[in-house]
């Protein structure tokens, strides 16, 4: 390998069991101290506007915990046009910004992301270019959610984002059939590429587990981070937190 894929936890859904009763457990800043401990390279959290999971507080806790682990990254996830900004601003203030913003068109009562930036749209894309100049300009680094289309790369580059998180749940949802799983990886592989010939980096994300993680790092190529929640808590369910980021870090090592 001539890179190391970077693993961020995104602890999102240990919030969403806590917010279930009023008892502050299980732990969000534990749960994201004990994957930091074992290796993790960065936490990730996608704070929405119904705080129906991470809630505010979380979110500066979390940038304070951070600021302890030098050289582990911190990324927020979520809607610039929504909640994302007004965290962005205050962290930023308190001089405890995020390594990275990824950006994500979500509505407000989405159930999950399930789409990128529809790029092509001139109108989208005059909505969110000055919202990557601002997170530029201090210093966070853009990442746009986006479909694995070659063809949008060039315009994420034009907006100036730094990097694009390639969604994957349309490779995770064929993986099971090995001719869906070819022609999906295959255009993930071409988006990743052009990617990186437009000077973007690649993440990827959205139902990526121990089972298709492997070979999607395999066959696509220079993927910096991938960024997992779902499967990992429910792995984490039953390995605990540590031997789950053990478990993510060989399979990626083994790529």
């Amino acid at each position: 390998m001539t890179h190391t894929t970077q693993l961020s936890v995104n602890v999102n859904k240990v919030a969403l069991v806590r917010n279930t009763r009023h008892l502050g457990i299980p732990s969000v800043l534990r749960a994201a101290e004990q994957c930091l401990r074992a290796g993790a390279q960065g936490i990730t959290v996608h704070p929405r506007s119904d705080e129906r999971h991470i809630r505010p507080r979380d979110v500066f806790e979390l940038a304070e915990l951070l600021q302890g682990w030098p050289g582990r990254e911190y990324n927020i996830e979520g809607n610039p046009t929504q909640n994302l900004m007004g965290f962005l601003r205050d962290l930023a203030a308190r001089g405890q910004a995020p390594t990275q913003c990824t950006f994500v068109p979500d509505g407000e009562e989405q159930f999950t992301s399930d789409h990128g930036w529809p790029l092509a749209d001139a109108a989208a894309r005059a909505r969110v270019a000055p919202l990557i100049a601002e997170a530029r300009a201090v210093g966070v680094r853009v990442s746009l959610f986006t479909d694995p289309d070659a063809a949008l790369m060039p315009w994420a580059r034009e907006l100036g984002a730094d990097r694009v998180e390639l969604y994957t749940e349309p490779y995770a949802a064929a993986y099971a059939d090995p001719a869906q799983r070819a022609e999906q990886i295959a255009r993930y592989a071409h988006a990743a590429r052009a990617a990186l010939d437009a000077g973007l980096g690649v993440n990827a994300g959205h139902d990526l587990n121990r089972d298709n993680l492997g070979h999607f790092l395999e066959q696509v190529p220079g993927v910096a981070e991938v960024s997992i929640g779902h499967a990992f808590i429910a792995d984490a369910l039953e390995l605990g937190y540590a031997d789950t980021v053990l478990a993510y870090l060989r399979c990626m090592g083994r790529a």
